[in-house]
């Protein structure tokens, strides 16, 4: 398993447990509240318990985050999240793309783990982005199959800022032959784009999951009977 969490987190010291103390005045302009938008916009078309946001919605302000973040706290995969840490995964999602020098240490932490005895790579959420700019910078690996697990890839924020940047139709992570399976949960607001064939072309198998109230949850997703067969296709 490669690890990087790490990364992430601030210098720790004996008063700080945790995720920092974030809260909606800490969503940055720009790509976290464009973030924030679309997580919000993405929970209201698939659960019915989330108001959708009106078309004068701009979030540019702490009231307007606080707004979204209130509503994202009534959907199923959100209501678990305490606030800050929800603050947090925006800035974690921001801070790979935006940071070169985090970017090419987080990377660096994946492609180390990627050996040549390596048959299938399983990924999830920010973990799928990492996994495939990996991929594509490891010529000539073993790997046969990757499975993407609630994958925000299929966002144009985040398609529009993959490295290597990827072609109209899409990079493909590996040689033809490898095996890409994304799976997603109807209501998981992260992979607002469940079908990534569009973005990364026919070859990639997708697959829609019911994970009950954990729409995002990791645990659900591995447990789920696709997936495993997913991973069954890369290792026979």
């Amino acid at each position: 398993m490669a690890f990087y969490g790490d990364l992430f987190r601030p210098p720790g010291h004996m008063l700080a447990v945790g995720d920092p103390a974030y809260t909606a005045a800490d969503v940055e302009d720009g790509f976290e509240a464009e973030l924030l938008l679309a997580w919000w916009r993405s929970a209201a078309e698939g659960d019915a318990g989330v108001a959708p946001p009106g078309g004068d919605t701009l979030v540019r302000s702490p009231r307007a985050a606080q707004t979204a973040l209130r509503a994202l706290s009534r959907s199923r995969f959100f209501s678990r999240i305490a606030l800050r840490a929800l603050v947090f995964d925006l800035k974690q999602v921001h801070r790979y793309l935006a940071d070169p020098e985090l970017r090419v240490r987080v990377r660096r932490r994946v492609q180390t783990a990627i050996t040549a005895d390596t048959r299938v790579v399983i990924a999830h959420s920010l973990g799928s982005v990492v996994a495939y700019e990996a991929l594509c910078a490891l010529p000539g690996h073993g790997v046969r199959a990757l499975v993407t697990l609630g994958s925000p890839l299929g966002m144009r924020m985040i398609f529009d800022r993959l490295e290597p940047a990827p072609s109209p139709s899409g990079l493909w992570p590996g040689p033809e032959s490898l095996c890409w399976t994304n799976v997603a949960d109807e209501g998981d607001a992260v992979a607002a784009v469940k079908d990534l064939r569009p973005y990364f072309g026919e070859d990639v198998r997708s697959a829609v999951v019911h994970n009950g109230s954990h729409a995002h949850d990791a645990t659900a997703y591995l447990t789920d009977r696709l997936t495993g067969a997913a991973v069954a296709r890369g290792l026979a």
